[in-house]
């Protein structure tokens, strides 16, 4: 029988626990991280870190739900009050870069390390991924139903976007030349210029 997991209602230390462990998996790769390696990333011994998870494998999957609740939490459900579909779009371009920089890796591992998951791990994971590619696309339909958009496929433009916004993981550095909402708005510019039509970028830009 697998020992349950032990963690103390403590959401902070786990989620220092995630984004540490995230870090180190998303440099070396889930198969090459220990949990010595996350331990002492941690400051914890080996023991001590099994008080908060289960195993490896139950800590990625951990690591991805918290970072798809951090999504719905802090940009899906923000965002679906928002009426018009461009400040909406917006809003979740630049919340997601900002949750990415802070996260440093939680989120992006996603699509890198899912198949290390079991299948019904993946599943789960799968259905709230698609979930938040469906907002996505579906704020895009709505600014390409209302001319709003370039000649572009809504399917094509939304993997562009997340691939975008992940990879932030790979190349921001804190401390450097970009501060987190720079690096957010430098975002928000490409992606607006590069979907929306040249009206309604001018139009959205001048009510900023």
């Amino acid at each position: 029988m697998r020992a349950q997991k032990k963690s103390a209602p403590n959401n902070e230390r786990l989620a220092e626990i995630y984004r540490a462990a995230a870090q180190i998996i998303l440099r070396k790769g889930y198969d090459a991280t220990s949990v010595n390696d996350i331990a002492n990333a941690l400051g914890m011994t080996k023991a001590g870190l099994y008080h908060y998870i289960n195993g490896k494998k139950e800590l990625l999957f951990d690591i991805m739900n918290f970072g798809l609740s951090e999504l719905d939490e802090e940009v899906a459900e923000p965002a679906r009050a928002i009426a018009d579909p461009a400040a909406r779009l917006r809003f979740a371009v630049a919340a997601h870069a900002r949750l990415v920089t802070r996260g440093q890796g939680a989120i992006t591992i996603l699509v890198d390390e899912i198949t290390a998951l079991t299948p019904p791990q993946q599943r789960k994971i799968t259905q709230r991924k698609r979930a938040y590619f469906d907002f996505l696309r579906g704020t895009l339909d709505e600014l390409k139903a209302a001319g709003q958009l370039q000649d572009v496929d809504t399917t094509a433009a939304t993997f562009g976007l997340l691939g975008m916004i992940n990879w932030l993981s790979r190349w921001f550095r804190h401390g450097g030349a970009l501060s987190e909402e720079q690096a957010a708005d430098q975002l928000v510019r490409i992606a607006f210029h590069g979907i929306l039509r040249p009206a309604r970028l001018k139009a959205v830009d001048s009510s900023q």
